[in-house]
């Protein structure tokens, strides 16, 4: 994550400016009182766009999709729900199988391989390109997070990167997959754990902050991909 350093300034105020009213490390000035001054949409980088207009349209584009014709689909129809994700851009290998209560932001990042499947309430913040192996899992109500934020920064910018699950890795139910944290192939991440730092090939992690607790038999998957 990119971020940069504030200039030191005494009490976090720098020397007054024009007028003669003092300003914050960012430039916002301070009124009587210590109160800021309301920032505008041209002195605000906050209020900047992280996202292109084209790529604004076709998240709208995809809601209504999804609102409308995924969500409602019933249950059996993975091929259906796949149809409408490669439509948006998603590169799926055959029999994936995505719930209607799964959530997935931009369909265009998104590469899969065979057989991955992504269960109900689950989630994937993908504004960069998100990849899943042979056989991976997203259970019930996990989150994988693609993005952040340089919270150090007064623009406070939006940074994403690009993920991978490896083959045969299960995220479980409730768990969440930090931004920029990989998978390895046969990786597990256990029920309501968090994982911060790339998880090994194999290694079974539990916890918060998830650490490793034991190793997975490799005869569980299948010999290519031991």
């Amino acid at each position: 994550m990119i971020e940069r350093e504030s200039e030191p300034h005494t009490m976090g105020v720098s020397p007054a400016g024009p007028g003669g009213a003092p300003r914050t490390p960012d430039g916002s000035a301070l009124q009587a009182g210590g109160k800021l001054e309301p920032q505008t949409g041209t002195s605000d980088p906050t209020l900047r766009p992280a996202y292109s207009l084209r790529n604004r349209l076709a998240r709208l584009l995809w809601g209504v999709t999804y609102a409308l014709l995924y969500r409602p689909s019933p249950r059996p129809l993975h091929a259906w729900r796949a149809f409408l994700l490669r439509l948006f851009g998603a590169r799926l290998g055959p029999k994936c199988h995505f719930y209607a209560k799964g959530r997935i932001w931009a369909p265009w990042n998104l590469h899969c391989e065979d057989r991955v499947s992504l269960a109900d309430d689950a989630e994937l913040y993908n504004p960069s390109l998100f990849t899943i192996g042979s056989h991976a899992i997203i259970s019930q109500g996990a989150y994988v997070c693609g993005a952040t934020h340089t919270y150090n920064d007064p623009g406070f910018q939006l940074v994403s990167m690009p993920m991978r699950l490896g083959a045969y890795s299960w995220v479980c139910a409730r768990a969440i997959v930090s931004p920029g944290v990989n998978l390895g192939q046969g990786a597990i991440l256990g029920l309501g754990s968090i994982a911060t730092k790339d998880l090994e090939p194999f290694g079974i992690y539990a916890g918060v902050p998830a650490k490793k607790v034991k190793e997975r038999e490799r005869t569980a998957v299948p010999e290519p991909y031991r």
